[in-house]
């Protein structure tokens, strides 16, 4: 009789505790490891923030194949990208613990943190190299000896670096993994790596951060206090079937639906209409999701936001977040708002409104295509005003302050959890809140903390490698900027990103030979710079397709729109380029004058 379905809440280092020949599998259809550092930062803010009360912190389900008839191999048919990048935290933690316990002295009063730090790198040693405890002083001796050692296999047709995690995890230290990485040929620094290292470098750097004691703090929230619900099942179609319908079906009670029921049982019976005003924040909420602004949780996200640096209840470089019930259900500052449910509804109304006032504003559309987390800094600011109050005026110079910092996060690889970035965005917090405190020495604020710790030609190479979209749609409002367009640059949901050089068509090759680019490696990367791209109304965009630069140009060739029927600045100066032909020189030129253009704004020089 065939084994039952299992479901089971696990910790993580449960999880991930395999028998010695025993092996987590991705199968041949997973698709390739695309977590990037957004989603690792993510993760790290997750484990940061989360204060336990006794209750684990819970990351989702993992659905696995169990089918193998040998029960060795345990195949990832839901958590692929999750159980990779946990394994990547815990080498990172291992290496950390390593290096620490290497400096901390036999003395009375450190015993307590060094036996703390030696059973945590215990815990992570029986995960990594399925060690047990008389085997593991053998490895700190000679760590040769765990080359053999796999936990994770990689089957999948999509993945291009199969061995990338074991390689990182059979590494000795930090200088061993990096030298036997995978390197992409073509790219320069961090860009040259692959997502696997990048997050392995990633949480290595965060964890340098923290002091011994924060150091073992995390290691033991991370390995002891954090879950997933493993479901294991012995069919191979029952597995993928129950994957189809936990991805599609189900929808767990929302921290809105608690606070929303606590706020009417403060309603009493002195409150009426309370049913109603709710519903106002409901609708208003849900038209501005639609929309992809805000939704409901966002709004009471950026409230509590308001309300904390309104209080003072934290300070400067305390980046702690409680949770939304946490601190409207349990923080008294939280019940106190909930206290009042009328007033609590109006101050949510009055940000809904805010929000209402300006999303159509270019230059805030601009900026939410950024990073989630601007939404919680932009609408703080915004509080001071009333919404008949705001116009593009009156926030062009904060968001161009807040746009300048997020561009270079996306250039830079680290996270927005760094100090570089919510450290200080939640201190600067505090000064949007404070309506004594001009714009102008907000500026100052933003000035003087990238000039201290960003350097311009670090920058501009970072530039120069950038294949990704979001600084395209920058490059082209300070291009219409710069020609005092500003006011007319806007985009909507149908805008593409147009590839000048075609990155493929019937065409292909023989572009590929006329721009003078040798390989069709070299070409892949020279075809997304940022030179190569410009932004592109989908009608216009569809009508070309991956024509000729030479009939891009053109206003209308039978019944082909080219640039000339746009809106957007770069594609109708292109119009008037004085060669017919585009090239790789041309990208080249064209990617240089960008960055000039992205670091002057930048730096404000």
């Amino acid at each position: 009789m065939a084994k039952q379905i299992e479901a089971i809440p696990k910790l993580i280092s449960v999880y991930l505790q395999l028998g010695k020949s025993q092996y987590f599998m991705i199968p041949r259809y997973q698709r390739g490891y695309s977590w990037d550092i957004t989603n690792c930062d993510e993760l790290w803010q997750n484990i940061e923030d989360f204060s336990s009360g006794g209750d684990p912190y819970f990351f989702g389900t993992i659905i696995i194949d169990c089918s193998d008839s040998e029960d060795k191999e345990f195949c990832l048919i839901d958590g692929q990208q999750r159980t990779t990048t946990f394994l990547l935290l815990l080498k990172a933690l291992l290496l950390r613990l390593n290096e620490v316990l290497n400096t901390i002295p036999d003395d009375e009063e450190s015993i307590s943190l060094k036996e703390g730090l030696i059973d945590r790198r215990k815990e992570i040693m029986r995960i990594l190299y399925k060690a047990e405890a008389e085997e593991i002083h053998g490895i700190l001796r000679d760590f040769s000896i765990i080359k053999n050692v796999s936990i994770l296999e990689n089957n999948s047709i999509n993945e291009t670096y199969k061995n990338e995690v074991k390689i990182i995890i059979n590494a000795k230290d930090f200088e061993t993994a990096e030298k036997n990485v995978s390197k992409i040929k073509y790219k320069q620094k961090d860009n040259r790596y692959t997502n696997h290292f990048r997050n392995f470098k990633h949480f290595y750097n965060k964890l340098k951060e923290k002091s011994d004691l924060l150091l073992n703090s995390f290691a033991k929230k991370f390995l002891r206090e954090c879950q997933i619900i493993e479901i294991r099942s012995w069919q191979t179609e029952q597995a993928i079937t129950m994957f189809n319908s936990l991805n599609s079906k189900g929808l767990p009670l929302s921290a809105a639906d608690i606070i929303s029921a606590k706020l009417f049982d403060n309603t009493g019976n002195g409150i009426t209409g309370f049913d109603d005003l709710w519903e106002e924040i409901k609708e208003q909420a849900d038209e501005l999701e639609s929309q992809n602004i805000v939704d409901i949780n966002a709004v009471l996200m950026q409230f509590m936001y308001i309300n904390r640096a309104l209080n003072k209840e934290y300070k400067p470089n305390d980046v702690t977040v409680p949770g939304l019930r946490n601190y409207y259900i349990e923080n008294d500052y939280g019940k106190k708002l909930l206290a009042d449910p009328n007033e609590f509804c109006k101050n949510l109304l009055k940000i809904l409104e805010i929000w209402k006032t300006i999303r159509d504003y270019p230059i805030v559309k601009l900026l939410l295509k950024f990073n989630e987390n601007v939404k919680l800094y932009l609408s703080g600011y915004l509080y001071r005003y009333e919404p008949k109050d705001i116009s593009t005026e009156e926030i062009q110079a904060v968001c161009e302050c807040l746009l300048r910092l997020f561009a270079i996060l996306e250039l830079v690889d680290t996270g927005y959890s760094s100090k570089n970035f919510k450290s200080f965005l939640f201190n600067i917090n505090l000064k949007f809140m404070d309506k004594d405190i001009a714009i102008y020495e907000i500026i100052h604020e933003f000035n003087a903390h990238i000039n201290r710790n960003w350097e311009k030609d670090d920058l501009i190479k970072e530039i120069s490698e950038y294949d990704k979209n979001i600084l395209v749609f920058l490059n082209d409002y300070l291009y219409a900027k710069s020609i005092g367009e500003e006011k007319k640059f806007d985009f909507r949901k149908n805008v593409n990103i147009e590839h000048i050089m075609p990155g493929s068509g019937r065409n292909i090759d023989i572009i590929r030979k006329d721009a003078g680019i040798a390989s069709k490696e070299e070409f892949n990367n020279i075809v997304n710079k940022i030179g190569n791209k410009i932004l592109l109304e989908e009608k216009v965009n569809k009508s070309i397709g991956n024509e000729w630069f030479k009939t891009k140009k053109q206003n209308t060739i039978e019944e082909k729109t080219g640039y000339q029927k746009s809106n957007f600045a770069i594609a109708k100066a292109l119009t008037k380029y004085p060669k017919d032909t585009w090239d790789k020189d041309d990208i080249e030129k064209a990617t240089k004058k960008a960055s000039e253009r992205i670091i002057k704004f930048i730096f404000q020089t």
